[in-house]
């Protein structure tokens, strides 16, 4: 769960000095405090959402590797065939 830094006190304290009673402010406030949690875990990425796509970059990079390495093969084929077309060997 998210940590979220909000100072109910003062938002209390702000409420009850524009107008609205105790119970109404502290009401509003824990309604706040709960709307920012929520929003604040659905937003979030924890230290274990960023491992997780750590690993997955790890198990897909000898995959990355290997297509580099056929890649290459196949433009060294191409350029052999261009060669050849353009400068045939006696």
């Amino acid at each position: 769960m998210s940590a979220v830094t909000f100072d109910t006190l003062q938002f209390v304290q702000t409420l009850t000095e524009s107008g609205f009673e105790q119970k109404q402010a502290e009401a509003l406030v824990k309604a706040q405090r709960d709307s920012l949690s929520q929003a604040l875990e659905n937003q979030l990425a924890t230290k274990a959402d960023i491992a997780k796509l750590e690993l997955k970059l790890t198990e897909h990079e000898g995959e990355f590797k290997l297509i580099k390495l056929m890649l290459g093969i196949i433009m060294g084929g191409v350029i052999t065939l261009v060669l050849k077309a353009f400068f045939p060997i006696i």
